[in-house]
């Protein structure tokens, strides 16, 4: 609901107050479904294709870790590991560690879960309206190149409320928390009959947006200048639907490809955080091996996690919520070490599998920036500054831990731009970056 409560407002602000309620209520209609298509099918790729195959992995626990242990004490390439880094300490060489970055203006604890990937400013603001989040971007830039433009995923994830993929219309795009689901996406060809049921909706809704271009140009010749410049941005975001709609009528007739691999046992245990994380981990690891798509989007849901099974497969004596308000509390600290261990560990078996798989003579590593972070700076007093950022893969020249200013930070959205730069999207600005970072 909150998604056709967000398109009805939007489509209102580019619509005269005159026009039928019925053109409206059918825009609002086409403009609803708009998510659901933002994070179908991306469009068949150039079979003369010869760029080298670049992706991301953008990973967040929007709790974050606790500070002491991550951030390192010296800065540089000698620095020294930190206590969670040292879990890392085989795979010093293939990741970099930040401190000194956050999103200007991005402020207001948890309620800057949903801008991690966006950097929207003002989240608690009255009438915030989110932005385009850093996968989806890198998806407009890149183009038709694989069955999924993104895959967005989550572990314990509310569904409803949070996502690190956001429209450029400010849209939340639901993310995918069964691995099951995700493998039958990606592996099993439906029926002749589903596929035909498929190709029928993608039909169906091909033609609803044929109506409302006919109907919004005959609007379009009674405009203003400057309302037929906000037109002309709500129509190009229209063909942009159309060019997904039909890479994925293209796609859905094409055999998707094949693995050896069996599909995954769900988990359903809540309490098995650390699991799902790494079945997820694994799936994420499982698409870029078979290329159907270059960007995966990943939430941890800390916030929405209850009590979970630590390492000693004893459980919390709190959720993860009331875990990371602390205080100081000797026991709290010890389960919030734990999991974050566990997550580093997660992290170093992911920089592992992926330097083991060669792809046309690279490891996938090479071809893969994997970003570990969160929002939270310091949950334990709700500060958003500082934030707890890993780069690993990608090609960088790594072993180092950059550290920007602790008291003026430096745009997170910089080392976006790096990463985007690295993947040869053309840009020199997202969100609110003010240049790049160097590695």
């Amino acid at each position: 609901m909150a998604n056709s409560s967000t398109s009805s407002s939007t489509l209102r602000s580019i619509l005269p107050q005159r026009v039928s309620r019925r053109f409206l209520l059918r825009g609002a209609g086409v403009v609803c479904a708009l998510p659901l298509l933002e994070c179908m099918n991306g469009g068949l790729a150039d079979e003369s294709e010869s760029r080298v195959p670049r992706r991301m992995l953008l990973i967040s626990n929007n709790l974050g870790v606790l500070p002491k242990p991550f951030f390192p004490e010296t800065t540089g390439r000698d620095y020294s590991l930190s206590p969670y880094l040292t879990l890392l300490s085989e795979h010093r060489n293939e990741f970099t560690v930040f401190s000194g970055l956050s999103h200007p203006a991005v402020h207001g604890g948890h309620s800057t879960e949903n801008c991690f990937l966006t950097a929207a400013r003002g989240p608690t603001r009255s009438g915030f309206r989110n932005s385009i989040s850093l996968d989806q971007f890198a998806a407009e830039k890149l183009g038709p190149i694989t069955r999924f433009s993104t895959l967005n995923l989550g572990v314990n994830i509310d569904k409803a409320n949070r996502s690190l993929s956001w429209t450029r219309d400010g849209v939340l795009l639901p993310a995918e928390d069964s691995a099951p689901a995700l493998f039958r996406r990606m592996f099993v060809q439906g029926s002749p009959d589903e596929v035909a049921r498929q190709l029928h909706r993608l039909e169906e809704r091909g033609s609803v947006l044929d109506t409302l271009l006919q109907d919004a140009d005959r609007l379009n010749r009674r405009l203003g200048a400057n309302d037929r410049q906000r037109m002309d941005q709500y129509f190009s975001s229209v063909r942009d639907v159309e060019h997904r709609l039909e890479a994925a009528r293209e796609w859905e007739i094409r055999p998707r490809p094949t693995t050896n691999r069996e599909a995954p046992q769900e988990i359903a245990d809540v309490k098995l955080l650390i699991p799902r994380f790494e079945l997820m981990l694994s799936m994420a690891q499982l698409a870029f091996e078979v290329d159907v798509t270059r960007i995966v989007t990943l939430m941890v849901d800390a916030f929405a996690t209850p009590v979970f099974t630590l390492s000693d497969q004893k459980n919390t004596t709190d959720g993860y919520h009331n875990l990371s308000h602390h205080g100081q509390a000797e026991e709290k600290l010890r389960q919030l070490e734990d999991v974050d261990r566990q997550q580093m560990l997660l992290l170093g078996k992911l920089i592992q599998g992926l330097g083991g798989v060669n792809e046309q003579g690279e490891r996938l590593l090479d071809r893969t920036s994997i970003l570990f972070g969160s929002n939270m700076g310091d949950s334990n007093t709700h500060d958003n500054t500082n934030l707890p950022i890993l780069l690993a893969g990608g090609g960088f020249k790594h072993g180092q831990h950059l550290a920007f200013h602790r008291e003026n930070n430096t745009p997170l959205s910089n080392l976006f731009v790096t990463m985007l730069q690295k993947m040869e999207i053309e840009t020199d600005q997202f969100g609110s970056s003010t240049s790049t970072v160097t590695l």
